[in-house]
């Protein structure tokens, strides 16, 4: 398997920017005192911007190269697994994070069963995805395709069907051009 993340470690933040911190403050409810986990976070570009509103920030990845970056900068916990089997405690987090991410998930459905279960009670879950009813997306998702990525793009809603079949009542929000955001809270016990 071709490790492309390691090789576009040391560029990655330089070859695309973060999010519209603003927006993803909005969307998290932000600030918290309790932990953010930013999952399949890489360097910590996104959540390396939401360091000062949460309590605690924790990063985790597959990539090592992409986690050294995140070391690098001083900023989180950066942890290293598969999003599929999340080495964390059930309900251990007050918010969740997907950014661009869910798509390379080796599971989707079982990632987002595993995002939930360490979301605590009253906490939420963002994620967010390239909306894949945009041509520019599908282009992306082909090229992906091509450089032999195991990436696997749903439709918004199609990612909002699995977050409900996990008894969350899910949010899509779109930004109109690129994103989409599926968004969560779990009700309190």
């Amino acid at each position: 398997m071709i490790d492309h993340f390691g090789f576009i470690a040391p560029l990655y933040d330089r070859l695309f920017s973060p999010p519209d911190r603003a927006r993803l403050k909005e969307l998290l409810r932000l600030p918290i005192d309790g932990a953010l986990l930013d999952a399949g976070g890489g360097t910590g570009r996104v959540s390396g911007q939401l360091r000062p509103l949460v309590g605690q920030l924790v990063l985790s990845d597959e990539s090592t190269a992409m986690l050294r970056q995140a070391r690098k900068k001083a900023l989180c916990c950066p942890v290293t697994g598969t999003v599929e089997q999340l080495p964390f405690a059930g309900e251990r987090f007050e918010r969740v994070l997907v950014v661009d991410a869910l798509h390379h998930f080796a599971d989707q459905q079982r990632a987002i069963g595993e995002l939930i279960r360490v979301l605590r009670p009253g906490g939420r879950l963002v994620i967010e995805e390239p909306d894949l009813r945009r041509l520019l997306v599908k282009g992306i998702a082909l090229g992906e395709k091509l450089m032999l990525m195991r990436s696997r793009f749903y439709y918004p809603h199609e990612i909002g069907r699995m977050v409900a079949g996990y008894g969350l009542q899910p949010r899509i929000e779109h930004d109109g051009a690129f994103a989409a955001w599926i968004i969560a809270d779990k009700e309190e016990g």
